[in-house]
């Protein structure tokens, strides 16, 4: 039985498109990453349940036309409607250490230490917060939520196997959570 702490949230269904069973979804990993997941997981009557794809299409930047195995016609497609769209966590550790933190859901990160470029220990990031325009990596720090911005461009690199980021943080940036 798959569990909440196995997954990661990558986006959600929105309406079916067609009368075959396609539907359109938003999502937040590149494309090229949505094809490389083993399935797509959907919470059905409170069971996290896996949905394979048979096939995937863009449809602009941010959706998506899936045709997933076992819906054949619209009624069925609309029966996961605003359903969230979870990924396996243990889809994105295989993944190799070169690559680029884009391809990864932010959620991925939550749990991995936070560093700095001079190597310095900020705290471990405990949530990311989507609200704004700009996510923000919401860090501990000792028992003090820092708010870092979760933006590729400052991150310098990132080890899967030691679950640690490392981002090039301007200077009084953290100073600004004081």
């Amino acid at each position: 039985m798959i569990q909440r702490e196995e997954l990661i949230l990558i986006g959600h269904y929105n309406k079916p498109h067609g009368v075959v069973g396609e539907i359109s979804a938003t999502v937040d990993v590149d494309f090229d990453v949505l094809q490389s997941l083993s399935c797509l997981v959907s919470e059905i009557d409170g069971i996290y349940v896996p949905f394979f794809v048979n096939a995937c299409r863009p449809k602009t930047t941010e959706t998506v036309l899936l045709t997933i195995d076992g819906i054949a016609n619209e009624q069925m497609a609309s029966r996961l409607v605003n359903h969230d769209i979870f990924a396996l966590k243990r889809d994105f550790s295989d993944a190799s250490e070169e690559a680029d933190a884009d391809g990864y859901p932010l959620d991925y990160f939550i749990g991995f230490e936070l560093r700095d470029s001079d190597d310095c220990r900020v705290g471990d990031i405990i949530d990311v917060d989507e609200q704004t325009e700009n996510a923000i990596f919401i860090v501990d720090r000792d028992g003090t939520e820092l708010m870092v911005p979760a933006n590729d461009d400052l991150i310098v690199e990132f080890d899967i196997d030691k679950r640690l980021m490392v981002m090039d943080i301007p200077e009084g940036l953290l100073d600004l959570n004081d």
